[in-house]
């Protein structure tokens, strides 16, 4: 089976069918185990990917960087301060008074590929800045890739599902708990949403822990759902910080997001709030009644607060084997869906 996404834009793993999750893991997993080969060395040859951060990053800059680098093209940084966000009366968004439509038919004239990431901290509402990439993607004929927004982070789940593989092999009938972190920092959905959401579709069973008053879109949380339940697999909704953690656990996932009261409330009280529940953390004696049970986690870690540094830094945790998967797995979607490279998987699998 051929498999050829060249002009696709990357938005979100749900708009993909689980061969072409294959296939882009599969050439993540060639281009990690030979990655410098001539083969990708020249595969964005003159090409220019941008990239639009309305909020900062460490490991997506770097990544993305370095992986235009691998394939023989060039990224260029752009960091829009000066486009403020804002809505028109017929609801289209505008940056410093240039529509998305305008701004993005030029850079297409530029560039082979943009990638775009805007979180909470840039838009006014939930799922603005999901709506401002699929904006750019409409006026573009170049690939545009989601560097994470305020919904999906459709790099972060494949490169988790990619390291997910390489510790515990076939997924199918495995356990993933996505529990709530108490922490400072506010966190959005789209790292655990997109991790839920393809974990799912895998075949995992999958535990969702969180306090009340926590909960994640309830779009979101159906599908996953659904997904389980199309696989035959179980899904557990659990609102207790200890019971999630037991024998049939496999992966855990402990990560701090917001209430959905967030753009109501604000930073500074949703900080306040998160800060007291303080039971919500993962540690060596929960991770003990796992079944050898791995943390994963998309990075920064805000440690003693989601989890202690004693499983962040310990052998249960393939944090930084996922943070060096983004390379990979963004290699692959760039040399893919840019340069049109096709990917031969067996069809077998499926």
């Amino acid at each position: 089976m051929i498999i050829d996404l060249k002009g696709r834009d990357f938005i979100s793993t749900d708009e993909f069918t689980r061969e072409e999750i294959e296939a882009i893991l599969q050439l993540a997993e060639e281009m990690k185990a030979d990655r410098y080969s001539d083969k990708w060395a020249k595969l964005l040859h003159n090409k220019t990917f941008l990239m639009f951060f309305f909020n900062p990053s460490l490991r997506t800059r770097v990544s993305f960087e370095a992986a235009a680098t691998e394939l023989g093209g060039h990224a260029q940084f752009l960091e829009p301060k000066t486009m403020r966000l804002k809505k028109t009366s017929e609801g289209v968004e505008v940056q410093a008074g240039e529509t998305i439509e305008d701004a993005a038919s030029a850079l297409d004239r530029y560039a082979s590929g943009m990638g775009i990431r805007i979180l909470e901290g840039a838009v006014e509402n939930y799922g603005d800045g999901d709506k401002l990439l699929r904006e750019y993607a409409k006026n573009m004929k170049a690939p545009v890739i989601n560097m994470a927004d305020d919904v999906y982070h459709p790099c972060q789940g494949v490169s988790d599902l990619m390291g997910m593989r390489q510790h515990k092999g076939d997924l199918n009938g495995k356990t993933l708990l996505m529990s709530w972190g108490h922490g400072a920092l506010a966190r959005s959905y789209c790292s655990v949403q997109e991790n839920m959401l393809l974990s799912s579709r895998m075949g995992l069973n999958v535990k969702l822990a969180h306090p009340k008053g926590y909960d994640l879109p309830k779009d979101i949380v159906d599908q996953v759902k659904a997904n389980c339940e199309k696989n035959g697999q179980s899904f557990e909704l659990i609102n207790d910080p200890d019971a999630g953690y037991t024998d049939e656990v496999d992966f855990v996932y402990s990560r701090n997001w917001f209430g959905p009261d967030f753009y109501e409330i604000g930073k500074k009280a949703e900080i306040e709030r998160a800060s007291k529940l303080t039971d919500w953390i993962c540690n060596e004696e929960r991770m003990k009644r796992t079944n050898d049970g791995l943390f994963i986690h998309p990075m920064p870690v805000d440690r003693g607060k989601e989890v202690t540094d004693e499983v962040a830094s310990g052998p249960r945790s393939i944090i930084y084997d996922i943070a060096e998967n983004r390379l990979h797995t963004q290699k692959s979607v760039m040399a893919m869906t840019i340069a049109g490279l096709k990917v031969s998987i067996d069809p077998r699998l499926f």
